[in-house]
């Protein structure tokens, strides 16, 4: 069960992952994006090709939807523990919101410094590197780059406000 939400990120009930995704629904979401101690580099990785949504895409954030009960700080804390194996002082960003044809949420965004390891979720994470921030502007505008919509959106104004 996770969080549902309606269009001005309140929470007004619980519901199924399947039935979110089935019908669209409000959801929430905390993202990390997670840097080197020196913040001159990100995390980037390659989700696992059976991931029910963008299967074998780049993110350059870590995070998930927002289980039912939860707080977007205690979804960004378990997600980073769970996807990439750290558990570090986070800190909260900005909230947003995405939207496309298949799917709608609100996301909650934080900032992770850390220089690792990382353990990977092998369900989740196929394969991680750090990125320099320069690079990672450049691939961001690169529409052939296989990366996440979402993602993109996110890092796009991570960037835009933070980097």
């Amino acid at each position: 069960m996770i969080n549902l939400y309606d269009g001005d990120a309140n929470v007004i009930g619980e519901v199924t992952r399947e039935r979110m995704r089935a019908e669209n629904l409000w959801h929430g979401c905390a993202t990390i994006v997670v840097l080197s101690l020196d913040g001159k580099r990100v995390y980037v990785h390659r989700r696992t090709d059976t991931k029910d949504v963008f299967p074998g895409l780049y993110d350059c954030t870590a995070g998930g939807v927002i289980d039912a009960g939860e707080d977007p700080d205690e979804a960004a804390t378990r997600e980073l523990r769970e996807e990439l194996g750290v558990e570090v002082p986070l800190k909260e960003l900005f909230a947003s919101r995405y939207v496309d044809e298949l799917t709608r949420y609100h996301v909650w965004v934080y900032e992770a410094r850390t220089d690792g390891p990382f353990t990977h979720q092998p369900e989740e994470v196929a394969s991680g590197e750090w990125m320099d921030l320069d690079e990672l502007r450049v691939r961001i505008d690169d529409q052939d780059w296989p990366l996440v919509p979402d993602g993109r959106v996110v890092a796009k104004e991570w960037l835009s406000r933070f980097a």
